[in-house]
């Protein structure tokens, strides 16, 4: 089974929060919708803006808590590097929350 760890922003170089789970489309509606944590909620957090898949959720885990003890210019970093413009990664592939999205 294929796992994801993830960073989602509340908007170009705003709050980012870092996850892992094996259903992407359904864990970013669920911090859309306000269900996905209370600090994604707080802080409007919402938008995918990086992701990588894993076939291990070993691995998974363990990159998602080095990607969380990183100082935040290394994450802005890593989104950059793939996402220069944070644009919102579930619109580019396709899939619209049913809530709707950031812009």
């Amino acid at each position: 089974m294929v796992r994801f760890v993830y960073m989602i922003a509340s908007r170009r170089g705003g709050t980012i929060h870092t996850g892992v789970t094996n259903d992407l489309p359904r864990r970013v509606d669920e911090h859309q919708s306000g269900d996905g944590s209370v600090f994604t909620g707080k802080y409007a957090v919402q938008r995918l803006v990086w992701h990588e898949e894993h076939f291990d959720i070993r691995d998974a885990i363990q990159l998602e808590r080095t990607i969380k003890g990183w100082p935040r210019q290394w994450k802005v970093e890593l989104i950059e590097r793939e996402n220069p413009d944070w644009f919102d990664l579930m619109r580019g592939i396709g899939w619209y929350p049913a809530r709707g999205c950031v812009p």
